[in-house]
């Protein structure tokens, strides 16, 4: 059965959309580079949706791990693997994001694109950030996007007992960080910023300026397995 039946996350035309979507272009660079590096790898791409990282990181070389809880999404990047011929570089698991399929310490990159942000506690996000270190190799690379509290007005809320988690965005729990929170949440996991792809933040009102409507504001960054 599909854990997110009935949710926009296995709606037809949501799939559709994220099947067509083009990858995530700062994470192809820098993927390209660490892999002439480090001359082959392991990637776990959490969340990964219908496939728009991890399909091409798999055509660029990597051998990838793609994991999510939509089973339409997952058959949708099935297909392109299959049409690809991707099968032996792609794998891909029905998987939370606090759960990953996968020994201690055997990938080289962890990316978290757009998923830890859906975690609807701190509890379950800490759970999340927890699984990607316990499978990262020393020195591994993790690259974050994910949303930032710059989307929320500064007298908004959170959640009663919640250091992050809001619902003003959408209704629904959302983790929504600051800056100061997100490295400090990676850092008790073992993840020191990489200046290689340094914290970038995207959509943010210029001073002065109200947010009103529109896409999230998004964190983007990398940080490396210190230990």
């Amino acid at each position: 059965m599909d854990p997110l039946a009935g949710s926009s996350w296995s709606a037809p035309a949501t799939v559709a959309g994220f099947a067509r979507s083009s990858p995530n272009e700062v994470l192809m660079r820098f993927a390209q580079d660490h892999l002439g590096r480090i001359g082959g790898g392991r990637l776990l791409d959490l969340g990964c949706g219908a496939g728009r990282n991890a399909v091409p990181l798999a055509r660029e070389g990597w051998e990838v791990l793609g994991t999510d809880l939509s089973w339409p999404m997952l058959r949708a990047a099935k297909r392109r693997v299959e049409d690809e011929g991707l099968g032996r570089r792609l794998r891909l698991a029905l998987a939370p994001m606090d759960l990953v399929p996968a020994a201690d310490r055997g990938f080289d990159v962890v990316v978290a694109h757009g998923i830890w942000n859906l975690a609807r506690s701190s509890a379950e996000f800490r759970r999340a950030v927890a699984e990607a270190a316990r499978v990262a190799r020393r020195g591994a690379r993790l690259f974050v996007f994910t949303f930032s509290r710059h989307t929320l007005p500064p007298e908004a809320e959170p959640v009663a007992g919640e250091p992050f988690v809001f619902t003003d965005f959408s209704g629904e729990p959302q983790c929504f960080l600051s800056a100061e929170q997100l490295a400090a949440e990676l850092g008790q996991a073992g993840f020191v910023p990489d200046p290689e792809v340094p914290l970038t933040e995207y959509n943010r009102p210029a001073p002065g300026l109200t947010r009103v409507g529109g896409p999230p504001v998004i964190y983007e960054a990398l940080f490396r397995r210190s230990d």
